[in-house]
C-alpha cells in the first residue's frame, strides 16, 4: 500500500501559524476594547493627579511669590534642638556628640561658648554650615547650642 500523506511545507505551515496569530490578536484586541478602564477617583482627583509637581520661575518674571511662613518670633533654645538638632545629636549620627553626654561635651565646652556657636554657624567636620536651620537667626542657633550645652551634667 502507498503512503498518500505529505509532510507538510514549511511555508504552508508557516502561513498556517500567521494566521493563527492574527485571529488570536484580533480576538484580543476586540475584547479588550469592549472592557472600559476607570482610573479609581473623580475627574477632579485624576486630574489633580496628572498636574505637575512645580513650576519654573526664571528671574526677573513675576511668579506670583509665595507668602513666608509667619514667625511669631523668635524660637526658643529648646525648640531649635527639637526641629532641627535633635536628627544627628540624639543618634550620634555624623558623628554629633549626644545630647547630655559628658565625655562627648567636656571638651568643647572647654573651648568656651563662641568657639561652639561659631561651629555651630561656619559647620564643622560632617555638620553643615548653621546645622541643618537656614531660617534660624545666629541668636537662635546660639540658644540651640545652650540648651544642649545646660543638659550636659
Amino acid at each position: 500500500m502507498k503512503n498518500t500523506t505529505r509532510p507538510i511545507s514549511a511555508l504552508a505551515f508557516s502561513a498556517s501559524a500567521l494566521r493563527a496569530f492574527a485571529l488570536c490578536t484580533l480576538l484580543g484586541l476586540t475584547l479588550s476594547a469592549s472592557a472600559e478602564v476607570v482610573p479609581p477617583g473623580s475627574a477632579d482627583e485624576i486630574r489633580g493627579r496628572l498636574e505637575p509637581f512645580g513650576a519654573l520661575c526664571r528671574a526677573g518674571s513675576d511668579c506670583g511669590q509665595a507668602a513666608a511662613p509667619v514667625s511669631s518670633g523668635p524660637q526658643s533654645g529648646e525648640d531649635v534642638y527639637n526641629q532641627f538638632c535633635f536628627a544627628c545629636h540624639a543618634t550620634g549620627a555624623s558623628n554629633a556628640p549626644l545630647f547630655a553626654d559628658s565625655e562627648a561635651w567636656q571638651p568643647r565646652i572647654a573651648k568656651g561658648m563662641e568657639v561652639m556657636v561659631s561651629s555651630t554657624l561656619n559647620g564643622l567636620g560632617l555638620m553643615p554650615p548653621r546645622g541643618t536651620c537656614m531660617s534660624c537667626s545666629d541668636d537662635e542657633l546660639g540658644a540651640a547650642v545652650q540648651f544642649m550645652v545646660d543638659q550636659v551634667p
